[in-house]
């Protein structure tokens, strides 16, 4: 019995998170296909499976270039500008702009590195979100601006503190999201210190 029970505890681990995989690409498949299928069967006069799916990517990927495209993006650029006057498209588009920015690597708005804050309770997990300094009256003084997820990490703090307060781990922006996602259980056994090196990919010290 004993042999039973760990047996179907660790297959129900190993088959669940694949099979709401699984069945979440598929409804995603079939959300993405429907959107574009109708159009399709007009012109063609058939259903093609996938057909949808793959006009999308392609639409992406054409935005990607002309995004990447100095003359594409400041004509993207304009067209943005225009509809964030639009007042409900405005307070809808902005936030979700803002957070797909944020959890970009790729995008210099977006999280900078991972972040260990030191203060009395021991070290709390942030991303690093914003480098600038404060007047006072020792002169300008070195801050960090770090975004702390608390109970989802779409939601989370944003905590001021000064530069020697915080150390950067050699933990990626990309890990950093999958720690908190899963709890810290996707922490690695060792953490060093993230130092640039000549490729500014950091080293393990």
């Amino acid at each position: 019995m004993q042999w039973l029970r760990r047996s179907f505890i660790a297959g129900f681990f190993v088959t669940v998170p694949l099979f709401v995989s699984v069945a979440a690409f598929i409804w995603l498949f079939g959300v993405v296909d429907g959107l574009t299928s109708p159009l399709f069967d007009q012109v063609i006069g058939e259903r093609v499976p996938g057909l949808g799916i793959l006009t999308t990517a392609l639409v992406i990927l054409l935005a990607g270039a002309t995004a990447t495209n100095v003359i594409g993006k400041r004509f993207l650029q304009r067209g943005e500008s225009v509809l964030l006057k639009v007042p409900v498209f405005r307070t809808i588009y902005a936030p979700v702009r803002q957070l797909i920015v944020a959890f970009s690597p790729d995008n210099e708005a977006g999280f900078k590195r991972v972040v260990l804050l030191e203060d009395k309770q021991g070290l709390t997990l942030g991303f690093l979100t914003k480098e600038f300094t404060v007047e006072r009256g020792r002169g300008p003084e070195p801050m960090l601006a770090v975004y702390v997820p608390t109970n989802h990490l779409y939601l989370g703090d944003i905590v001021i503190c000064e530069r020697d307060r915080a150390t950067f781990p050699d933990i990626t922006v990309e890990e950093g999201i999958r720690i908190f996602l899963t709890g810290g259980m996707a922490l690695p056994p060792r953490v060093g210190e993230w130092r640039p090196d000549e490729d500014s990919k950091g080293i393990r010290v």
